[in-house]
């Protein structure tokens, strides 16, 4: 799975332009597929139908990252840009990144003043995005232009996947591409010989924008029971808010609550009960600070799912370089599949 994640890590792909992700995901799982598609929105839907009659799943898995979008070329050779989904001012300054253009990915460094200018400065100002810029190193805008860098092209920051003590990892696009894995591996190595029903994973785009591409994908397959798999922030790092409720290392998140979503008890109770029984470890989760697209799947327009949320923990989400504890991932992956194994009938899932 790690190599798996390592490619998923690699390939671009920031809110709305998921392309080569989508792409990389259809063209591994066509061949396991009993139905395959990519709607208008860019969701790819895949299909797996099990041996016997029972429910239909979704598991949806957001293939999006939060990124930044070329803005405007300088005449000076530096770029500005917008930000794509939720980043924090804060952690922008010196970071690499990838400028994405049509003919390949460009270095570049998110400027900052020199350490020695700083007494002349505010040491405590918060830049605005919009005021900071990416250097390429080019010596004027028609460099940069000479390179194929264009207004609209992407950003995304230029971290790989790499080992971090003897089971935690480091990277960037965990959110979500850990789910990504999650869910492509799931498809791949579970025996379908044995579910009841059949199981519809979409990977969806636009998250990190409002859940836009799971309200599309949902919308047109009503399903009768679905999942989310996403990464969640943890609270066990020192900082003055920090609870303690959730921690890097304790296992799968089975969500509860989060700002987008009261997970159906149903659901959340089946994967607890799934959990104690095959020895996954697990922690529960109540979290407001935090959206998926569960938030959107349980709200079918034909009258709702019951949704649920297996979530990945990890430490410094939608920064250069997440955290990730191995474990925790295999526990999330292990989950997803005993709840594709483990469902019967769309009744145990009904509200009473």
């Amino acid at each position: 799975m790690k190599e798996l994640l390592r490619t998923l890590v690699d390939l671009p792909g920031p809110c709305g332009f998921e392309q080569p992700v989508i792409k990389y995901l259809y063209e591994r799982l066509a061949p396991i597929a009993d139905e395959i598609r990519v709607n208008g929105l860019g969701d790819l839907i895949v299909v797996k139908k099990g041996a016997f009659e029972g429910p239909t799943l979704a598991v949806s898995a957001h293939s999006d990252e939060v990124g930044m979008i070329v803005k405007k070329i300088e005449s000076s050779g530096l770029i500005r840009f917008e930000k794509l989904g939720g980043g924090d001012d804060r952690m922008y300054l010196s970071e690499r990144v990838f400028v994405n253009s049509e003919n390949g990915q460009h270095p570049g460094v998110i400027g900052l003043i020199s350490a020695h200018m700083t007494k002349f400065d505010d040491a405590k100002l918060v830049r605005d995005h919009r005021k900071l810029y990416i250097d390429v190193g080019a010596t004027d805008g028609d460099e940069v232009r000479a390179m194929g860098i264009r207004v609209g092209d992407c950003i995304t920051w230029a971290s790989s996947l790499s080992d971090a003590g003897s089971h935690r990892v480091f990277g960037h696009a965990f959110d979500d591409r850990a789910g990504c894995c999650a869910l492509a591996w799931a498809l791949e190595h579970v025996d379908f010989s044995k579910v009841h029903g059949t199981v519809i994973g979409i990977f969806s785009t636009q998250e990190e924008v409002g859940l836009r591409g799971a309200r599309a994908a949902a919308n047109s397959l009503h399903p009768d029971v679905a999942l989310a798999i996403d990464t969640t922030a943890v609270s066990d790092t020192p900082e003055p808010m920090m609870d303690k409720t959730l921690s890097l290392g304790d296992g799968a998140g089975i969500k509860i609550m989060d700002f987008s979503l009261i997970a159906a008890k149903k659901v959340w109770k089946f994967l607890e009960q799934l959990a104690e029984e095959q020895n996954i470890p697990h922690q529960m989760e109540v979290f407001l600070g935090i959206g998926t697209d569960g938030g959107t799947l349980h709200m079918d327009v034909e009258g709702g799912v019951p949704t649920g949320v297996i979530s990945i923990p990890t430490r410094y989400a939608h920064s250069s370089v997440e955290m990730m504890d191995w474990g925790d991932f295999e526990a999330s992956e292990k989950l997803l599949e005993a709840f594709m194994l483990g469902m019967r009938s769309k009744e145990q899932f009904a509200f009473i």
